[in-house]
């Protein structure tokens, strides 16, 4: 029994580093589009990842995978300030998932089901189509439909997440991850260019496993998006993501876990009713290292203006 849980205790070393990158990283296209004010929208929306995980191969895991469910409810408020369209998100994520794998040729697993940390994100459109009501905002853009848009957030996941000091593996990860972001959209008639820059900051984790204290450097992120839209609320994008960086240092030792990701994405929108929509996202994501995770991940969501 006791060699049992030391398999167990060292699997989840093994892949606590491999969790974070997919918690940070995300593909969003149609971020800098206006809501009208009057208007709030609520969605929910059921996400399914797979894949691989790879290890060096001195550490003898073998096989690895994740499997993950999550469900995700949100809310944005949009509002102005001045005469420029700002918004609130709200974004609140529970998963169950499991990690399973060979360490030195036996069995080894992880699972965890709960609550992943909130996020709450403000943002600002410094350039683009004014705060407006519905009809006011459709006639600015039949009069507009070449703009560009020019957009600041800053978004704070809030360590709410199901979360154990006596665990490795989490599905919250004990910290404060506080990320300002930049982006830019062009739009011109029924076609849509967005490219957007993120930074990710994190605080200390003082109740790290075994009494010990995580660091994590910032990570740096990237991705754009090209939206073909259609008659009917019918929408389509091509999306592709960079991220680069977020070696942590347990006690001051660094773990030499740099994360360098690519992400590729194919999403398609659509309404059911004049304020309802169903949107459809795959996602692949790619590890450039030597170690990393390989996962694929499918998505679809509800969501309504009221």
């Amino acid at each position: 029994m006791y060699y049992i849980v030391q398999r167990s205790i060292v699997f989840a070393v093994l892949v606590f580093s491999m969790t974070t990158i997919a918690k940070a990283q995300d593909i969003e296209p149609r971020r800098w589009t206006n809501l009208p004010l009057g208007m709030k929208a609520a969605g929910i929306g059921y996400g399914y990842t797979f894949g691989d995980v790879l290890f060096d191969p001195l550490l003898q895991v073998e096989d690895a995978t994740v499997k993950a469910h999550s469900v995700i409810a949100s809310y944005v408020h949009p509002f102005r300030i001045g005469t420029k369209f700002a918004r609130m998100d709200i974004l609140m994520p529970f998963s169950s998932a499991r990690w399973e794998g060979l360490l030195r040729g036996e069995p080894a697993s992880v699972e965890r089901t709960g609550l992943v940390d909130p996020r709450i994100r403000f943002s600002y459109h410094l350039l683009g189509p004014p705060a407006l009501r519905p009809k006011e905002l459709q006639e600015y853009l039949v009069k507009h439909p070449v703009y560009t848009t020019l957009g600041l957030s800053l978004a704070v996941s809030i360590p709410l997440g199901q979360y154990d000091e006596d665990k490795l593996i989490n599905l919250g990860i004990n910290q404060f991850v506080i990320r300002p972001q930049v982006g830019v959209s062009h739009n011109w008639g029924l076609w849509s260019f967005e490219v957007d820059a993120s930074l990710f900051l994190y605080t200390k984790n003082n109740s790290f496993f075994n009494d010990g204290t995580r660091r994590q450097d910032p990570l740096y992120t990237t991705q754009a998006h090209l939206i073909k839209r259609f008659k009917g609320g019918l929408w389509a994008s091509l999306s592709t993501g960079y991220g680069s960086g977020g070696t942590s240092r347990v006690n001051r030792l660094s773990k030499d876990d740099e994360r360098e990701n690519f992400l590729n994405s194919a999403s398609l929108g659509f309404r059911v009713h004049k304020l309802q929509s169903v949107k459809l996202v795959y996602l692949y994501s790619e590890t450039l290292k030597d170690i990393g995770s390989n996962t694929h991940s499918v998505l679809m969501a509800y969501s309504i203006l009221f």
